[in-house]
């Protein structure tokens, strides 16, 4: 019996350790450049060069306005960002900025929690700094793990509104609903603990969920809403899973609704 035990014990134990040391292989999933992408017209080549000189890749679709107002976007732990820039729906008078995370697309470095939320805040401060950006009318975008980043952001600068896809409270909560097996909140470095966060924004919020989630259960999304601080709309897609809501109707409908009051406010 007690040699069951030490085996069982020590199973146990292995399993922790590689979670704690591979978890960066569990959370990131960098992809290469995706060629096949068409990008529209009006898309240049954009590099944000990172607080410790790490090179960020991306592009920038300029608003068909002087000083336009722009959506700044983070795509998910899987996604390579000129997808994002390659969608027509985008309203034509915003500019759409979208640069890959470190380690993703063309960007230099490792991901990680701390990286990403300060380049984030870093691409934030390259656009607003922009003489065709109207610094005081930027809304942030995220997609799944990207929302914690946006709203990592929107706690940082004082941004005009927040649009998040899948979004969760933290991954703490979301890894134990995942493995509730495995003690995550004692293992987890990377916790991306948004609901903390999101305490404090008191910027208009879009939130848009599948109601068939199955990667960020829509009750995560749901307490990261009730979170929030200011004015905020839940739209729930019936029978949309994480990988295809934007894929509805409704999707965009409320996208462009959100913007579209965006674009005359402003960030206070």
């Amino acid at each position: 019996m007690l040699t069951t035990l030490l085996v069982v014990a020590s199973i146990a134990i292995a399993i922790c350790a590689l979670a704690w040391w591979g978890q960066e292989r569990l959370i990131f999933f960098p992809q290469p450049l995706a060629l096949t992408v068409s990008l529209p017209p009006r898309v240049e080549p954009l590099e944000v060069i990172a607080a410790d000189g790490a090179r960020l890749h991306g592009w920038i679709r300029r608003g068909a306005v002087g000083r336009a107002p722009a959506v700044i976007a983070f795509g998910g732990n899987a996604e390579e960002i000129s997808g994002v820039l390659a969608d027509a729906q985008w309203p034509d008078d915003f500019s759409i900025v979208a640069i890959n995370y470190r380690g993703y697309g063309a960007s230099e470095g490792t991901p990680g929690e701390q990286t990403l939320t300060a380049d984030a805040v870093t691409i934030h401060d390259a656009i607003a700094g922009r003489d065709d950006i109207d610094a005081q009318r930027i809304v942030v975008f995220g997609r799944s793990l990207g929302t914690a980043v946006a709203v990592h952001l929107a706690a940082e600068r004082p941004v005009a509104g927040v649009m998040l896809v899948s979004p969760f409270d933290s991954l703490v909560a979301v890894g134990r609903h995942h493995y509730g097996w495995l003690p995550v909140a004692w293992l987890l470095r990377h916790r991306f603990d948004a609901a903390r966060l999101a305490t404090g924004n008191r910027m208009p919020l879009l939130v848009v969920v599948g109601d068939a989630d199955t990667i960020v259960p829509p009750a995560r999304s749901r307490a990261l809403f009730d979170a929030w601080a200011g004015p905020k709309e839940w739209v729930s897609l019936r029978g949309a899973n994480h990988n295809d809501v934007a894929a509805h109707e409704a999707f965009w409908t409320s996208i462009r609704a959100f913007l579209r009051a965006r674009a005359t406010a402003r960030a206070s």
